[in-house]
């Protein structure tokens, strides 16, 4: 599975298909789609950034989806909980799931500066964390893992100036 968020795709193409195995899967789940569910996600598409729920109720906003907070946390707990979203914990904010759809344990490489954050897949059981647990008998349940730094645009940004 690859790591996704900073390299080129087809944009356009990775929302719709996204939207597309969203609505699906909700269908095969008797989960409700909202309109307000639908545009937060395709918000969190279209930015491939973190984006804090604040920001995100003042798009909702604007499209007159809502003015109260509760409206985009309702819609964020939905997304996070059918797993079509991701909380950024470090940051306070969520993104969109790279892999909707897969079972996967999730990654994060946030840029610090721009705060487009790439989403790669990492197994609990392997590596040294998964060494540590089983040497211990400790099972992993869950993992959040979090690395702050600079992405490739950033650095590039950087050398130009």
């Amino acid at each position: 599975m690859p790591t996704l968020g900073f390299h080129k795709h087809d944009h356009a193409s990775c929302i719709s298909s996204t939207l597309e195995r969203a609505e699906a899967h909700c269908v095969a789940h008797n989960l409700k789609f909202t309109p307000v569910r639908k545009r937060t996600l395709e918000i969190l598409l279209a930015e491939h950034r973190a984006l804090g729920a604040y920001d995100l109720l003042a798009m909702l906003s604007e499209e007159g989806l809502g003015t109260a907070p509760p409206v985009a946390y309702r819609a964020l707990d939905f997304l996070t909980g059918a797993g079509f979203a991701h909380k950024i914990e470090g940051l306070n904010a969520y993104i969109a799931c790279a892999h909707l759809g897969e079972d996967h344990a999730p990654a994060f490489l946030v840029c610090t500066r721009c705060k487009t954050v790439a989403e790669a897949d990492t197994a609990a059981d392997k590596g040294r964390l998964g060494q540590a647990a089983a040497a211990t008998g400790f099972q992993i349940e869950k993992t959040v893992i979090e690395a702050m730094g600079i992405c490739p645009a950033c650095v590039e940004d950087a050398a130009c100036a």
